[in-house]
C-alpha cells in the first residue's frame, strides 16, 4: 500500500476509515515563541483546541510534550524511556497488529516526529501526506469534538539501537569522515546570521545544511519526491556510504530530513535529539557560524 519510509494518501485513508484495526492521530503541537535570550525558547501548546474544531473521523489525539515525552528535563520533546512509551502508546490503543496512520496540521514534522519514535520501537505507522491540511482541502469529511479514544491494548516494543544520539556522539561523528551531520533548520539559522531562540547563534562544526522545509511542497503541505530531494541531500554530500546524523531546534523538523533520507533507502540514519536546544547552551560544545 505505502512506499517505504510509510506514506499513506488522503485518498487512501479515507478508503480505510472503520476498519478496526485502524488507529488514526493528530500528533499537532504548537510553539509560542518566547524573546530570544529568555530562560525557554518557546512554550508548548498541544493541538487539542484545534483537534476538537475539526479532526478525521474517529480519530485520537496525542499530545507529545505532555505524554510521549521525558518529563525529567528543562528541554522539549527528548525521549523517554520504551516502558512509559509502551504505556502511553497501549492507552490510546495501540497493539503490535494495529495499523496507524500518523498527521498534523500546518506542518509534518510532528507526525513525523511520532513515526520515528515508534520506529525506534520496532514498529512501522504511517504518515498522512499533506496531514490535516490536504484532507480539509479536499472537502473530506471532518468531525469535532473531543476524542471519542480507542479501547486500551498491550504494545509491546522491540527497541532498537541507533536512532539517538547524545552531545558527545554527535560531537564524535562531526570529526568522522564517514558520517555527515546534517541541519534541517533554516539557512538563516545555520549560517548564524539571525540570533537564536535556542541560545548561541550557529551550527555543529562541519554540519551541512538540508532545510526541512525544502523537502515538503509548501502549498499543498505534501513530501516532495524522492526523486526531487535526492539531489538536495547529494548536494550536500551525503550519500548512502556515509552514516547521517540529523539536528535542528528541538528534534522534531529533522525527522523530516530522516524520513525524506528513509523514503530514499537509506538506513545508517539518527537524531541527535536534543539538538540546538542543548548545543547552543553548552559552552563547553564549539559553534560554527558563517
Amino acid at each position: 500500500m505505502a512506499e517505504r519510509g510509510g506514506l499513506i494518501s488522503t485518498q487512501e485513508l479515507a478508503g480505510l476509515l472503520g476498519q478496526p484495526n485502524l488507529r488514526v492521530f493528530d500528533c499537532t503541537t504548537y510553539l509560542d515563541y518566547q524573546p530570544e535570550g529568555g530562560p525557554v525558547p518557546y512554550i508548548v501548546r498541544p493541538g487539542k483546541v484545534t483537534f476538537e474544531e475539526g479532526h478525521i473521523p474517529g480519530a485520537d489525539f496525542l499530545d507529545l510534550q505532555g505524554e510521549f515525552s521525558d518529563q525529567n528535563t528543562e528541554l522539549r520533546f527528548m525521549m523517554p524511556d520504551a516502558a512509559h512509551l509502551e504505556t502511553a502508546f497501549g492507552r490510546h490503543g495501540v497493539g503490535n497488529d494495529s495499523r496507524v496512520v500518523l498527521y498534523s496540521i500546518g506542518t509534518a514534522m510532528w507526525a513525523t516526529r511520532f513515526w520515528w519514535m515508534l520506529r525506534s520501537l520496532g514498529f512501522e505507522a504511517l504518515v498522512l501526506d499533506g496531514g490535516l491540511d490536504k484532507w480539509k482541502a479536499e472537502g473530506r469529511a471532518l468531525e469535532t469534538g473531543p476524542a471519542k479514544g480507542y479501547p486500551a491494548a498491550k504494545f509491546t516494543a522491540a527497541p532498537k539501537p541507533g536512532f539517538f544520539v547524545d552531545k558527545r556522539e554527535t560531537q564524535a561523528a562531526s570529526a568522522n569522515r564517514s558520517t555527515v551531520v546534517v541541519n534541517a533548520l533554516g539557512p538563516q539559522f545555520h549560517k548564524g546570521l539571525e540570533p537564536s531562540r535556542y541560545g548561541r547563534p550557529g551550527r555543529i562544526p562541519g554540519s551541512v545544511n538540508v532545510p526541512a522545509a525544502t523537502l515538503i511542497d509548501a502549498q499543498a503541505k505534501t513530501f516532495l519526491s524522492p526523486a526531487d530531494v535526492a539531489p538536495k541531500f547529494a548536494a550536500q554530500g551525503i550519500t548512502k556510504d556515509k552514516r547521517v546524523v540529523a539536528y535542528c531546534g528541538g528534534g522534531i523538523s529533522a525527522t523530516i530530513d530522516l524520513f525524506q533520507l528513509y523514503r530514499l533507502g537509506y538506513d545508517n540514519i539518527t537524531l541527535y535529539d536534543a539538538s540546538m536546544g542543548e548545543w547552543a547552551r553548552d559552552e563547553s560544545l564549539p559553534i560554527e557560524t558563517g
